[in-house]
């Protein structure tokens, strides 16, 4: 999945179908001389509807499309007949996807299980026919209901990654570079700062054919929390990861101090992110000699305050399987 192609916000116009129209029809055949009423119900509104889809990752299908409205309901016959249904539309979404009222803000509902469906907007009721109000004193009534007409919304719809693992680190710090060598995903990689624009997800391969997802999210920088940089915008993501694995350079000046700023954008963007199992990974240490990387552990230990910790390399593809036993043994506690 290319930058490119992610898309992880829109807005979208549903409306559901009218309900049918109910029929006024009085019986007629040959030696039945009063037949009564026998006028069908409408049929009902189509609804808008959305689904969970597990094998979507982004809401890129709603990029280019973004108006959807279900079918009308027919109207009632004679005999009884009732009037077809109209067509339902089904909007496949990913897992992970929060649906909010584009006016009020407020959230409506969120889709999180595969096949897990949750109705938009609910299509008009068809109306009764004329046979529902016969009495004794009123045996040929000639009126029925009209149908009631449809409803219309906008909506917006935001994704909120469901991965196992989220890596959390500065811009530059070697998340995607991670990613990309524990998993056979494909970021972007330069030197330059903010090179992720879009979260990426990969599959992390265990052993015996298990599995687990990791997301690198877009660097955070100090005050992300207030807008500042991309962070923000995707600090979102983070709330739905069950574990946090902190990346930082081992050439950073002050690695307990920038642990330190990165938890606290976490706490301020959210206070439930803090409760989250973490990780620090040293990453770049192949860079370090076993007498600083020993210097190195004294400081971390005082720093970090019982964080786990551990020193990595992807370049040099050191500690990766270690990496990856430890999160399976913190994703499986």
């Amino acid at each position: 999945m290319t930058e490119g192609n992610f898309v992880d916000y829109v807005k979208i116009h549903a409306e559901s179908g009218n309900g049918g129209k109910g029929s006024v029809h009085l019986h007629r055949e040959k030696y039945i001389t009063k037949g009564g009423p026998d006028g069908g119900d409408g049929g009902r509104g189509g609804h808008v509807i959305l689904r969970g889809n597990e094998n979507l990752w982004t809401l890129i299908n709603f990029r280019f499309k973004k108006h959807f409205k279900a079918g009308h309901g027919e109207h009632g016959s004679k005999q009884r007949s009732s009037g077809a249904d109209g067509a339902d539309v089904y909007l496949e979404v990913p897992l992970g996807t929060v649906v909010k009222d584009a006016e009020t803000d407020e959230t409506l509902f969120e889709i999180t299980e595969h096949g897990e469906e949750k109705m938009l907007v609910e299509g008009g009721m068809g109306g009764r026919g004329n046979w529902h109000f016969k009495t004794s004193t009123n045996q040929t009534p000639r009126y029925a209901q009209p149908g009631i007409k449809g409803l219309e919304t906008d909506a917006i719809l935001e994704l909120k990654v469901l991965a196992d693992v989220g890596l959390v680190g500065f811009p530059n710090a070697g998340k995607s570079t991670l990613l990309s060598v524990i998993t056979s995903a494909k970021p972007k990689i330069a030197e330059y700062e903010f090179t992720t624009l879009k979260p990426n997800l990969g599959i992390v391969e265990y052993r015996d054919f298990q599995s687990f997802v990791m997301a690198d999210i877009p660097g955070i920088i100090e005050g992300a929390a207030e807008g500042k940089g991309l962070g923000h915008y995707f600090l979102r993501h983070i709330e739905r990861n069950a574990t946090l694995l902190f990346l930082i350079p081992a050439d950073s000046k002050d690695i307990g101090k920038e642990y330190g700023i990165l938890l606290d954008e976490l706490r301020r963007y959210n206070p439930e992110l803090i409760d989250k199992e973490r990780l620090v990974a040293i990453s770049k240490s192949d860079m370090l000699d076993e007498e600083l990387m020993a210097e190195m552990r004294e400081e971390l230990d005082k720093d970090l305050k019982g964080v786990p910790y551990m020193f990595i390399s992807s370049v040099a593809q050191q500690g990766i399987t270690e990496l990856k036993d430890r999160l399976w043994a913190m994703l499986n506690d």
